[in-house]
């Protein structure tokens, strides 16, 4: 699928707002509500737009920590815990990388006993680092044409 400018422009609305309407997006750009929600199906068919999501506030639900944490698992560890992973509720995002670590993990707690029981948890796996973080800086920034530089817009 050739992605072109107006699909561009109707991603990084979805992206910024994804219950914005057909009628809102298309007063922006200049499409009618038909014809964008004949494109959104298109990248949505091609998988271009995998999903649609909400964002919860952690922090009003009581999560008050929020870290990033590395793994460096042990010898025949990597396995167990890439299973055990999938079920840790503390865990929003989890990256399998390249490096010295191994396995690099978002992840929201309530408080720093929270946190430290959580590390006592992985220790078992492996060697931790862990950074707390303090603000975010840029959080889900759009994806935009700008990104891909020259190339023709081909996608997929």
């Amino acid at each position: 699928m050739i992605i072109d400018d107006l699909n561009w422009r109707i991603l990084v609305a979805l992206q910024r707002n994804a219950r914005a309407s057909y009628s809102s997006i298309g007063r922006k750009i200049g499409l009618t509500p038909p014809a964008i929600a004949e494109r959104v199906k298109k990248m949505e068919d091609t998988g271009i737009v995998e999903r649609y999501t909400a964002r919860v506030s952690h922090s009003k639900l009581g999560y008050q920590l929020k870290a990033m944490i590395t793994l460096k698992a042990f010898m025949g560890k990597l396995k167990p815990f890439l299973e055990k992973v999938k079920m840790l509720d503390e865990v929003v995002n989890c990256y399998r990388i390249t490096g010295n670590e191994n396995i690099i993990m978002e992840v929201i707690l309530r408080d720093q006993f929270h946190l430290e029981k959580f590390i006592d948890m992985l220790i078992q796996y492996g060697e931790t680092r862990t950074n707390i973080i303090l603000s975010d800086v840029i959080s889900d920034a759009p994806i935009t044409k700008n990104q891909l530089g020259s190339t023709s817009g081909n996608v997929g």
